[in-house]
């Protein structure tokens, strides 16, 4: 089964490489985000409520996708492996958010109020008085952060769990990003139901934050990089996000900052569009050696 899991490993890349995102239609993370909407209201009880979604939303999208991916085993590996490698594609994002990050930096050197409006989609705060390097810096923080949420992840439990099952790597991948979904949508002070979500969210990221950190160093060449980021991994409310943001600030010697909550790297300089495009460029190095990892570690 090594062999099919590395194979598995291989088509989400390649899918990602060639397609970036599934059309919004068919993309299950869309479906199952429509499910948490249902769930998105006031409750009697919000916090029991919100126990029972964070438990039992993952699990029936985890259960659901390692049937499909057993059905397709009974019929042949091959089959297994490329339904596997789809639903890995679909826990995953990387070139998506690459070309993104690229769009929203150029902007800051000729559209500003476009700039505000394109951010949203990578950092949830208010754009509307940002200036040029602050934009930056949300767009060098959210590199960063998703490099954890959106691919170490996904594919750390898809990797620890593929050299024993291939229907449990495909439902391991799609329980974590099934929760890390959960928490972007509910995981908000001003809604109760989602603190289940949140906790849960910061006790299944607390791996793949620090792996990212450790990526982010070693494709960025820093001998000291990790023992800086040390230093202001702790300042974010998140216990994990700090990790991978503090590193790249690091890495790439500027001050990552949102007003009012953290500042990483404090002595340095808000983000040039150059240290963004650094940064972009790290981060899909850090994704390289991310599935090349998990291939390994899939294939023993």
């Amino acid at each position: 089964m090594t062999f099919y899991g590395v194979l598995s490993v291989a088509i989400a890349f390649l899918l990602d490489w060639f397609f970036k995102e599934p059309p919004t239609r068919v993309h299950p993370v869309v479906w199952f985000g429509k499910m948490i909407a249902v769930t998105d209201r006031e409750w009697s009880a919000p916090r029991q409520t919100g126990l029972l979604i964070a438990l039992g939303l993952p699990a029936i999208a985890a259960i659901g996708i390692g049937i499909v991916v057993q059905i397709a085993l009974t019929v042949h590996p091959l089959v297994a492996s490329v339904f596997a490698g789809i639903v890995l594609f679909t826990t995953t994002s990387l070139r998506m958010l690459l070309e993104t990050a690229t769009d929203v930096t150029e902007l800051t050197e000729t559209n500003i109020v476009t700039a505000r409006k394109e951010v949203r989609a990578l950092a949830g705060r208010d754009a509307s008085s940002l200036s040029p390097g602050e934009i930056r810096s949300a767009v060098a923080e959210s590199l960063s952060e998703n490099l954890a949420d959106g691919l170490v992840a996904p594919l750390f439990a898809f990797a620890i769990c593929a050299p024993i099952s291939l229907p449990l790597a495909a439902a391991a991948a799609t329980w974590v990003k099934a929760i890390n979904t959960l928490d972007s949508m509910l995981g908000y002070r001003s809604k109760p139901v989602g603190w289940a979500s949140a906790r849960l969210d910061d006790a299944v990221m607390w791996i793949p934050a620090r792996i990212s950190a450790v990526l982010i160093a070693v494709v960025s060449l820093g001998t000291g990089y990790l023992s800086d980021a040390r230093s202001w991994a702790h300042e974010p409310p998140s216990p994990n996000s700090g990790w991978p943001m503090a590193t790249l600030a690091a890495a790439l010697d500027t001050r990552f900052e949102k007003s009012g909550v953290y500042t990483l790297n404090p002595r340095a300089q808000l983000p040039a569009t150059a240290d963004v495009g650094k940064g972009v460029r790290i981060v899909r190095r850090a994704s390289f050696l991310a599935y090349i990892l998990t291939a390994v570690i899939a294939w023993f």
